[in-house]
């Protein structure tokens, strides 16, 4: 699937995504912050025929919906493409020794050579999270690098 970037100058950036069946569906992000989800109109693909403004949270809840199962799903393809890469999904029990503390506090990527390329909670899914990014029991970490680093973060998150 191909992402169409467009700059808008004095308003921000446009992303726009064509459908199997060629309906062509966008993100506008303004300046502002505010994102507007347009619909263009299938005979005129340079025409809207829908618009709606989003808030920030109504923004990353769509995000967070829409991208969930597609982060995995790019994480999983790049596992078949690269030998050698895996992807492991680890809970954070509420017994870790990292549960209330920050992702930076367990040096996961220094310590196993694998990194916690995002974290789920819940519905939201925080994509590279920072240093300062807190963990909670509960929260689903994603791992990538060999085998072996992310077995060396399975126990670390275990047994600290």
């Amino acid at each position: 699937m191909d992402v169409q970037r467009t700059d808008l100058p004095g308003i921000g950036t446009s992303h726009v995504v064509t459908t199997a069946r060629g309906r062509r569906i966008g993100i506008v992000s303004h300046r502002s912050g505010r994102r507007d989800l347009v619909v263009y109109d299938e005979h005129d693909p340079d025409t809207s025929i829908v618009s709606v403004a989003l808030s920030a949270d109504e923004a990353n809840a769509l995000a967070e919906y829409l991208g969930t199962a597609r982060i995995v799903e790019q994480l999983a393809e790049m596992q078949r493409q690269v030998a050698g890469l895996v992807t492991e999904q680890l809970v954070i029990t509420p017994g870790s020794p990292y549960a209330g503390r920050t992702l930076g506090d367990t040096r996961a990527r220094t310590r196993t050579g694998a990194s916690i390329v995002a974290v789920v909670r819940g519905n939201e899914v925080v994509a590279s999270p920072r240093p300062d990014f807190g963990l909670h029991a509960g929260d689903l970490v994603v791992v990538v690098g060999t085998a072996a680093g992310a077995e060396g973060v399975a126990t670390l998150l275990t047994d600290g």
